[in-house]
């Protein structure tokens, strides 16, 4: 969530942001309602100003009539005061959802574009491998390997799904355990998350309402699927004050993430690219409102994932995200695509963003400096690998002519010394 004092000062940055996001926020009404709510507070402060007058009168009134009267006028006060907070009540709770809508605006320094064509690349790195011999898709070496099975997966749980199998299975695990064991050999703390969490944790998240058909809704018990870690490791000190000294926290957190996919129709339906369920490590950064000081962990978050890839000797690009492309409470974002030989491009495997007080406001999740000044925590989160989405590029970039695959060194200790995955 902004804050409104930011609005009220400039308003038309918040309509560029809603305009270049792509999402709709109706800016002049939360200032109209912004200002009807604020004079109805002032409003229902008279009121009880004037309760406080007259309570003091009754108290040193001797004449009955006129004690009669001031107690008729204070039970007018009364009522008029319900009415008043009533409606209060009514008005900022219409603020609030209003507010749910509004988006942050970007950073400068983010491109503005429609869609991830307009992304801009900053960096390449790696070299893109050419082949002697005729390629196979990720699909068709998993086939062949019987390491994947597509076509069970979607028996079981319709489309978009698969199963892993043999080999595949242990290269899934083995990526995900190579980045959880170096991102504690950074500090990072490891947490295990519930997937399953409340309302109030997708909305203080960003979640909701903006990408809530993005969810999967568990309606009986109230409870969400969780699209990422993200959700409940930067909602784990919610409604908390937190001490300076205590920031950055920095966690790490291997979860099941579920995606419904919804709008993407047609789009990227081949393959274990864009998938209902698959399992990421990520990492999210809790620091204090320094706008440099976010800036250097976000650099630190990318670079992070970056040795991940360059560990697996994968290429890949760094691209700044549009605005087009970025989310309601995004300043900005970077996302890491890895070369994959099916698509003939580069694919996104990573997203890095930085939120600064987005999603601590809507968390009240706030720390105390070394003054004793109360302010919001600033947020960010970078995947350090998702899989089985990162089996793409390590499968199609390391087959070999024999229909093999090699394992690259780095998981051979995670796949029981395995260095090659050979037909069955």
């Amino acid at each position: 969530m902004i804050d409104i004092k930011l609005l009220r000062e400039d308003p038309e940055a918040f309509k560029t942001a809603a305009k270049v996001k792509k999402i709709d926020a109706d800016i002049d009404a939360v200032l109209d309602l912004d200002h009807k709510t604020r004079r109805a507070k002032q409003k229902l402060q008279q009121i009880r100003t004037t309760q406080n007058q007259v309570g003091k009168q009754i108290a040193q009134c001797k004449d009955e009539s006129d004690r009669r009267s001031l107690i008729q006028e204070m039970s007018d006060l009364k009522s008029q005061a319900q009415d008043h907070a009533e409606l209060l009540r009514e008005a900022e709770a219409e603020l609030d959802g209003l507010l749910l809508l509004v988006s942050q605006p970007a950073d400068e320094g983010v491109p503005v574009g429609e869609d991830d064509s307009d992304n801009v690349e900053v960096r390449r790195v790696g070299e893109i491998p050419r082949f002697d011999f005729e390629v196979k898709d990720h699909v068709e070496l998993g086939a062949a390997l019987d390491i994947i099975d597509i076509e069970r997966g979607v028996k079981l749980a319709g489309t978009r799904n698969y199963v892993l199998k043999g080999a595949g299975a242990l290269m899934h695990q083995a990526v995900l355990r190579l980045a959880v064991d170096r991102m504690l050999a950074k500090g990072y703390v490891l947490l295990t998350v519930p997937v399953l969490v409340r309302e109030e944790v997708m909305y203080g998240t960003g979640f909701f309402p903006v990408g809530k058909e993005q969810t999967y809704v568990v309606e009986r018990d109230a409870l969400n699927l969780a699209g990422t870690a993200e959700v409940p490791v930067t909602a784990l000190h919610s409604e908390e004050i937190l001490d300076e000294a205590e920031l950055p926290k920095k966690y790490v957190a291997l979860s099941t993430c579920f995606r419904r996919e919804a709008g993407a129709a047609g789009k990227d339906t081949y393959g274990l690219y864009r998938i209902h369920c698959f399992d990421k490590v990520e990492q999210v950064v809790i620091g204090p409102n320094d706008k440099a000081r976010s800036v250097g962990l976000h650099e630190e978050i990318l670079a992070n994932a970056e040795e991940v890839l360059t560990e697996l000797e994968l290429p890949y690009r760094v691209v700044n995200v549009c605005t087009g492309d970025l989310g309601q409470g995004q300043a900005q974002k970077f996302d890491i695509e890895a070369w994959m030989p099916s698509r003939n491009s580069y694919g996104e495997t990573h997203s890095a963003s930085r939120f600064y007080e987005f999603q601590a406001r809507r968390l009240n999740l706030r720390y105390r400096d070394a003054e004793g000044k109360i302010g919001f925590c600033h947020t960010l989160n970078n995947t350090v690998i998702a899989s089985p989405r990162i089996l793409i590029p390590l499968l199609e970039l390391n087959q070999n002519a024999d229909g093999s695959v090699t394992v690259p060194a780095a998981l051979r200790p995670y796949m029981n010394g395995m260095e090659r995955i050979g037909p069955a």
